[in-house]
């Protein structure tokens, strides 16, 4: 067989890879700031359409932890063409569903779509060695972010001007194109074709005892839990306590997505010079501060759009710098398991963030304002410092020969 460079499958593209990614994020939010809407349409409670975004993390959770060993497996590959064929045909069934419980079947089938978040830092890890993985994972998700930035503006206007199942009708389409874009250009990047899975059952002992390993997951699930909570809970604070209309929402929902893109540029740009662990303890104090001093001004009872969406947007810049590094991390454990840990970091940080979002569309109501929401949000951001410094505290022990 020739082995000559020429014969060497192409590396995929950066826009591939931030578009299975990008994918994900809009089927998760595109759609958030018709929430209210679809509740009407359906006949239900709004605690129930919530489900469309709590439930489907849920669902997120298992399919990412079953999808990385699978495609550690099998391959990338046909792990992401067998992901979108089935978040289209879901897409469609959302689309003919005539009352809410089919509707909601139909949704948790699209949260397949968000296994792409395990696959592209999986392919990163693939292509490039440990120390530049949290640097390209940072490019990858700085370029994913560009997504929650645009869709819930974007999700806004249609609803406001066709409807809600305008949103799931752009899902699709750009289902399709991402879907297509992969078809031509993600190449097989899995060493070897893939690990046997008895091989990495053998080795899941090692991963689940690493104490690292727990470290960076939990302060991703922490630090990632703040975003989630606020994706269940901002549809409700902006359009019942803060008096926005849809569209004005979906505008405002750009501010975290602004801080996520640019906290992950910075996580590209210096990830390497500062290290990730101080960049994973940084971004979690970041978050934080802002969470807590939006939560004073609620508590005073001054709490505006600005100052919300405002802090949350500092919280996304703190979540760029916690979660690239984090992954990063999580991979660098068993880097032959980069599959199986980045599925097992996803699902937690998605489990966590579906009950967090539950909770807080349980907890909101129109006499409680915001404040239900950013305690949620304020007490997660902190517990992540702590898993930061635990990372830390462990490496520096290990260092030691401790």
């Amino acid at each position: 067989m020739n082995s000559s460079p020429l014969s060497a499958p192409r590396r995929p593209s950066l826009v591939t890879l931030v578009s299975i990614s990008a994918a994900g994020a809009l089927s998760m939010n595109i759609f958030l700031p018709s929430l209210p809407a679809m509740a009407r349409d359906f006949g239900v409670e709004y605690g129930f359409m919530q489900l469309s975004v709590s439930a489907f993390l849920g669902v997120s959770a298992v399919l990412q932890l079953l999808c990385g060993p699978i495609s550690d497996r099998f391959g990338r590959r046909p792990v992401v063409l067998g992901s979108f064929a089935i978040f289209l045909v879901a897409t469609v069934g959302a689309l003919l569903a005539r009352d809410a419980v089919w509707f909601m079947v139909f949704r948790l089938i699209q949260a397949v779509a968000t296994t792409g978040f395990v696959i592209s830092r999986a392919v990163v890890r693939d292509i490039v060695p440990a120390e530049q993985a949290a640097s390209m994972i940072g490019y990858v998700t700085m370029g994913m972010s560009l997504v929650p930035m645009i869709a819930p503006t974007l999700g806004g206007v249609l609803d406001e001007t066709l409807g809600w199942r305008a949103s799931f009708v752009a899902m699709g389409l750009i289902g399709l194109a991402v879907m297509a874009l992969c078809a031509f250009d993600l190449n097989e990047t899995a060493r070897g074709g893939g690990v046997p899975l008895r091989q990495q059952i053998a080795t899941y002992p090692v991963l689940a005892r690493s104490q690292r390993f727990w470290g960076y997951a939990l302060a991703a699930t922490l630090s990632a839990g703040s975003f989630y909570a606020y994706l269940g809970g901002a549809p409700f604070v902006g359009q019942v306590v803060l008096h926005l209309s849809p569209a004005e929402v979906g505008y405002w929902f750009a501010g975290p997505s602004i801080g996520y893109a640019l906290g992950n540029y910075l996580s590209a740009r210096f990830s390497t010079r500062i290290g990730m662990n101080r960049m994973i303890l940084m971004g979690a104090m970041l978050c934080s501060v802002f969470l807590l001093l939006a939560l004073a001004v609620d508590l005073m009872d001054r709490l505006t759009p600005l100052v919300f969406f405002g802090a949350v947007g500092l919280m996304g810049l703190g979540n760029g710098m916690v979660l690239p590094n984090a992954n990063a991390g999580m991979m660098s454990v068993r880097p032959e398991l980069a599959g199986t840990a980045s599925g097992l970091g996803g699902a937690m940080a998605v489990a966590g963030g579906a009950g967090l979002a539950a909770l807080a569309g349980a907890l909101l109501d129109a006499e409680s304002g915001a404040a239900p929401l950013l305690i949620i949000m304020a007490s997660s951001a902190i517990a992540s410092i702590g898993f930061a410094l635990w990372v830390i505290i462990r490496e520096r022990q290990v260092i030691a020969g401790r």
